[in-house]
């Protein structure tokens, strides 16, 4: 269940040039220090993270991510000249979701992945809405067509949600001693 959603969930927000790809890069960089500190012993008694001796290597996996995710964020920021397609983003998606799992870190993914989170919520509100009461919630779902169609310019979007990313995974970094 974890795996699908996450797949489709990056899948959804795959739809404004850069704006699945950065918000990948955060989120697999905040999996990066989960599983780096998961994979060593010292301080995980303090952040209440399971201890697993093969989680290093999952840290090298997620930056490996991040750092091809960085490389394929230049040719897919606005205006993209590669696209991500589903292929890619199902697979991220699912790499992202096997991350959670892995580290035993599944809550935290939504949390980390809000962004991702809020496309896939927006998506199921609106269908639901419609079919429901015969209204939309949204002009648009996802949510970052929304902003679109409300006057905002892409690239105010996709940095917007970039921003957003990066708040949420420093927060799920600081919620690792709660969780």
């Amino acid at each position: 269940l974890i795996i699908t959603g996450c797949s489709n969930a990056v899948n959804l927000t795959d739809g404004l040039d850069g704006l699945a790809t950065g918000c990948t890069v955060t989120v697999s960089l905040a999996y990066a220090v989960v599983a780096y500190l998961a994979g060593r012993l010292v301080g995980l008694e303090y952040l209440h993270v399971p201890f697993h001796p093969l989680l290093g290597e999952l840290s090298i996996f997620m930056m490996a991510l991040v750092g091809s995710g960085m490389g394929f964020l230049w040719w897919n920021c606005h205006p993209a000249k590669v696209f991500m397609g589903d292929t890619g983003s199902l697979a991220i998606g699912g790499a992202l979701g096997t991350a959670a799992i892995c580290t035993k870190q599944e809550l935290l993914l939504v949390v980390i992945g809000g962004v991702f989170v809020a496309e896939a919520l927006s998506v199921i509100l609106q269908v639901g809405s419609f079919k429901i009461r015969g209204k939309r919630v949204f002009a648009m779902a996802p949510i970052h067509h929304h902003f679109e169609l409300r006057g905002w310019h892409e690239s105010q979007v996709i940095i917007r949600f970039w921003i957003v990313s990066i708040v949420l995974a420093m927060a799920g970094l600081g919620l690792l001693k709660v969780l």
